[in-house]
């Protein structure tokens, strides 16, 4: 099984998550303890696999199943390139801008009350697209907007905000499109403002809004410019490179594994970007804080993160392609990928492109590995779910009866942790070299 140091942080012998679930179990979402679950056990080829069979020498190869969750940060990296990659084929090829929206600081944990949390976030994601759209239903133009909400901020805070690509631009009530490229910031901010106090009212009961009637009274007289709309410096970009960059955020998880510099089985640091000083610098956190802090951050069941506005809506796309369609004709000019849709990459595409090298590229003979078979755990046991032929379930079944077996188990088990021990940092060997002069110069 390869692991990574959050799987380290999470799972190794000195058991953090499961100490925090004892202490928490009361006050985590049950979509927490799914998604971390989820997470543990992939990459586990006790918990499923694929195989693949050479088709020249007739080698196996067993790949361990992936669990394709919000929380895991090697899958959401493969997430966030198919979404990008998908998105960007099927958008008008036109200006767009990055707009941001931020909140008061003093708000933020209002948006993590458990019962009010999915409608204030995706309120929030609502408001800021009404905003736009009414602006330029002012200049009776429709525009398309694709809009991510992210809830972090880079030393991992709970800090809501709204990342939208939104075109320049849009269908006007003739059916043609017209170009618009003028958004009033400081206008937009003070309806942003309004909006979201407005949201925070009309959702919270009676009761829950007194006791934040005074946090909702100083973002409005105190600190206006807490409510931030803006466009980065890379508004005016290519559409995929802009899709990529702000997929980083809409499908991955609060921190990349780079940034995480030492875990030694109690504490972390990690590494952030300190937007007052622009430099990189270090915090540390205990493993409990650590983990508090990043699963805080994962959706509520069925949450959308992305959502999609104005002519980019699902329910009238196929209707704007149409008039888009005619106006390309008209002006002999690509606007829009009409009918094409990029077909995602598989996994084994993207390790290529990666790497250099195919992993179903057979080592011995140079001809490819192919699909033959899935099996799967099921109470506790693996079960063969799908074979293409009678050999395949043969392989597949010694092969679970042999994970199946408790020395192999006790094996896994073993290597496991060995992985987790080179990722931890080990004070008795590096501690001198760390606390010396040479080190901190």
């Amino acid at each position: 099984m390869n692991v990574n140091i959050l799987q380290a942080i999470f799972f190794d012998k000195y058991h953090n998550w499961d100490n925090f679930i004892i202490k928490y179990s009361d006050r985590l979402r049950p979509v927490v303890k799914k998604e971390v679950v989820k997470f543990r056990n992939c990459g586990d080829i006790q918990k499923g696999y694929r195989l693949y069979v050479c088709e020249g020498c007739h080698d196996v190869k067993f790949l361990p199943l992936r669990c394709k969750g919000k929380f895991c940060p090697s899958c959401a990296k493969g997430e966030s390139e198919r979404w990008s990659e998908t998105i960007a084929q099927d958008m008008y090829h036109t200006i767009h801008r990055h707009i941001v929206f931020t909140i008061d600081e003093g708000l933020r944990d209002i948006f993590l009350m458990d019962k009010y949390r999915s409608t204030l976030l995706k309120g929030l994601m609502d408001e800021a697209a009404k905003i736009i759209i009414e602006f330029f239903d002012n200049r009776k133009i429709q525009p398309g907007i694709i809009s991510g909400l992210h809830t972090f901020g880079s030393q991992l805070e709970f800090n809501p905000h709204v990342h939208m690509i939104v075109t320049m631009g849009g269908v006007n009530r003739k059916g043609e499109w017209e170009n618009y490229d003028y958004l009033p910031y400081v206008m937009l901010r003070k309806y942003w403002q309004n909006a979201v106090l407005k949201l925070i009212r009309r959702t919270l009961s009676p009761r829950d809004k007194a006791k934040v009637q005074y946090k909702l009274q100083k973002a409005y007289h105190q600190n206006g410019e807490g409510f931030y709309v803006n466009a980065p410096k890379r508004s005016r970009t290519n559409t995929k490179g802009l899709l990529q960059y702000i997929s980083r955020y809409m499908k991955r998880g609060p921190i990349a594994l780079e940034r995480i510099k030492m875990y030694d089985g109690h504490h972390v640091m990690f590494e952030y970007h300190d937007k007052r000083t622009n430099r990189k610098e270090m915090k540390t956190m205990t493993a409990e804080e650590f983990i508090g802090a990043l699963v805080r951050h994962i959706p509520d069941r069925h949450f959308r993160m992305i959502r999609h506005y104005g002519i980019y809506s699902r329910r009238i796309k196929s209707f704007i392609k149409k008039i888009v369609e005619v106006y390309q004709e008209k002006v002999k000019k690509l606007l829009i990928n009409s009918k094409q849709m990029l077909k995602s990459k598989t996994w084994a595409q993207r390790i290529t492109e990666c790497f250099g090298k195919n992993p179903l590229d057979c080592p011995n003979c140079g001809e490819e590995f192919v699909f033959m078979g899935m099996s799967v755990c099921k109470n506790g046991r693996l079960i063969t779910k799908y074979t293409k032929n009678k050999q395949a379930m043969i392989v597949m079944k010694e092969e679970n009866i042999r994970l199946g077996q408790k020395e192999t188990q006790h094996q896994q088990k073993e290597k496991t942790e060995a992985a987790f021990k080179k990722l931890r940092f080990d004070w008795e060997f590096y501690g001198d070299l760390y606390m010396s002069p040479v080190w901190n110069s």
